[in-house]
């Protein structure tokens, strides 16, 4: 049951981990006290113990960061050390439980106490972490505090497109600092899950489930019960004693109709089973937790992209998922499904996130309505042994967080050689660029991988290339043939680089378009530009239909879903207001009528 998320004057009110529900939980969201230390002297100061009045000296909603107006400061200047302060109580119907406090992301070093004591900390700005506050609770109030840091000028510093100038410029925007995403907590037995990995075979009609457990301490006499449920129909059972912390349990399913093809999960058909947890020890019931997973397989056959065992064009839009209220935190959960359903409407079957690492909710609306995810991380900008260290740390817990949703298809570390800026030459940065390649590689089987996407490959599951051309009969002519493609340098660079070369990998053009067009009051630049509606229709078919009419080609990724800041190269407005009739761009898109 959740507690205070209920009323409608919490922010972001729903449950904000959709493939892993408990039924109780607290809602923290909502109104924080708040203060900027510029000076950085509120931990000499002990701001900690949380009776410093002059470092929390405004008000903030959380989970928006102090530059959107959405937090209530709207504050675009820098302040790279900001505390929070919030007073809850702990439910009495949850007396004797261990209580752990949950953050889905913090901007970008966070400390955290409870009533004066350190329960927390953690490095990076697009990944969870939790603490078990237990220890530190005291009947009736409680005291949380949390210092964020931010390095906002740091350009090795994993950050996506977050500018390390104080106003947004070019490709770059406005910063977040600070909580981004939902706090809570909820109450939990000693013993309990603590993740689960789902990897589904299709071709096994199985699914292989990896279960993890925190307090195990062996001799205990545990079961975990396993529920698959599909339409509210149960599909199978199962029910095993725990021997160890970490157990591998294979289930097979036989629902499947239609020659397998019936349940399977795709864009057209996003079907989705449920999955219920409960650990047991002697009928007692110590935790129940909720998901939901989706039968499908990504594969490479003979050079071809496949999807459930059959080629796939992939239809995608770049999205950046900034929003004008919230900047990287969207103002709803409802937002997050429009962005779906809009993307759908058009015509596209996917999206290319774009350096940033997705709110879960998004990832649950695009599981449950149906839109591939090609997850790209946060990179930097310039290399450094400290941006290895961080960079590689955030991009496992990222795979770690995500590896259950159908909707991810595509792993992507790198793009246009961010964080790695001489790959060409720097056999140090090339063999970055391969280590995390086969990091993911390590860490998921299932997934295609790409070295650095845009240019600059060195091994990699597909070839993707960025290409801003606008001239129709050039895009045809570069695309005739696979050697012609890769060949091409459209932003002046090697497609491969180190000594690599093309070896038969599936081609996409990741990027392209990029169509200005003002369609408001806000001002704005793209990489070509359009005069009216009926013209802008007209470049974005002479763009688009090259990537259907080439013999090679399979897949594309066009620039992009909506306006952002001072680009105006959506198809949306920022405010999502489409710039053409969706069925317009649609018929383009899907290449109908073409």
């Amino acid at each position: 049951m959740m507690t205070e998320a209920s009323s409608t004057q919490v922010p972001r009110p729903e449950y904000p981990r959709p493939g892993f529900i408990r039924k109780e939980w607290l809602s923290l969201n909502g109104a924080w006290e708040f203060g900027y230390d510029d000076e950085d002297v509120g931990e000499e100061e002990q701001g900690y113990l949380g009776d410093a009045p002059a470092l929390f000296t405004q008000t903030i909603q959380v989970p928006f960061a102090f530059q959107s107006k959405l937090s209530g400061i709207e504050d675009p200047s820098f302040h790279d050390v900001v505390w929070y302060r919030k007073s809850f109580e702990i439910p009495e119907n949850w007396n004797g439980q261990r209580i752990v406090l949950h953050f889905g992301a913090v901007d970008y070093l966070a400390k955290v106490w409870v009533n004066g004591q350190l329960v927390a900390m953690h490095t990076g700005g697009n990944t969870p972490f939790q603490a078990d506050i237990t220890p530190s609770l005291v009947q009736g109030n409680n005291i949380i505090v949390l210092r964020a840091e931010d390095f906002s000028r740091d350009v090795t510093l994993p950050r996506g497109k977050q500018y390390w100038l104080e106003q947004s410029a070019a490709i770059f925007y406005t910063r977040t600092t600070g909580i981004w995403q939902s706090v809570w907590v909820e109450p939990l037995a000693a013993v309990h899950l603590s993740k689960t990995m789902i990897t589904p075979d299709i071709d096994r009609n199985e699914i292989r489930i990896r279960t993890f457990l925190h307090g195990f301490k062996g001799g205990d006499s545990l079961k975990l019960r396993v529920t698959v449920s599909y339409s509210g129909e149960v599909v199978a059972e199962d029910q095993y004693a725990v021997k160890s912390a970490e157990q591998l349990r294979t289930i097979g399913l036989s629902d499947f109709t239609d020659h397998g093809l019936g349940r399977l999960w795709s864009p057209e058909h996003p079907n989705l089973y449920d999955i219920q947890f409960q650990l047991v020890s002697d009928e007692e019931l110590l935790d129940e937790v909720a998901g939901y997973f989706g039968m499908r397989k990504v594969s490479i056959e003979d050079g071809k992209l496949c999807l459930n065992n059959r080629p796939y064009f992939q239809r995608l839009v770049l999205d950046q998922g900034y929003f004008p209220e919230g900047i990287l935190t969207a103002p709803s959960d409802e937002a997050l499904k429009r962005d779906v359903e809009l993307t759908k409407e058009m015509g596209f079957n996917g999206v290319r996130k774009h350096q940033k690492t997705e709110d879960p909710r998004f990832l649950y609306w695009c599981d449950k309505l149906g839109l591939l995810v090609w997850s790209e991380a946060a990179n930097a900008y310039e290399y450094s042994e400290a941006y290895v260290r961080r960079f590689t740390q955030e991009w496992q817990e990222i795979i770690e967080r995500d590896y259950n949703h159908p909707s991810i298809i595509t792993w992507v570390p790198l793009n246009e050689s961010w964080g790695v800026p001489n790959v060409q030459m720097d056999t140090r940065q090339q063999q970055h660029g391969l280590a995390m390649y086969h990091l993911t590689k390590s860490l998921d089987a299932m997934r295609p991988v790409v070295y650095n996407d845009g240019w600059e490959h060195m091994t990699t599951d597909l070839v993707t290339i960025h290409d801003y051309e606008s001239r129709q009969e050039v895009l045809e002519e570069r695309y005739a043939t696979a050697e012609t493609a890769v060949t091409a340098m459209p932003a002046n660079r090697r497609i491969f680089v180190g000594g690599a070369s093309y070896q038969g990998q599936p081609i996409l053009v990741s990027e392209f378009g990029g169509i200005a067009f003002k369609k408001s009051e806000w001002e704005g630049w793209g990489y070509s530009g359009a005069e009216n509606e009926e013209d802008f229709l007209i470049k974005l078919k002479a763009v688009v239909d090259p990537m259907f009419t080439s013999p090679v080609i399979q897949g594309y990724c066009y620039t992009q879903l909506t306006d952002v800041e001072q680009e105006i190269n959506g198809l949306l407005t920022y405010d999502r207001t489409p710039k053409a009739p969706l069925e317009a761009i649609r018929n383009i898109m899907m290449h109908k009528n073409g």
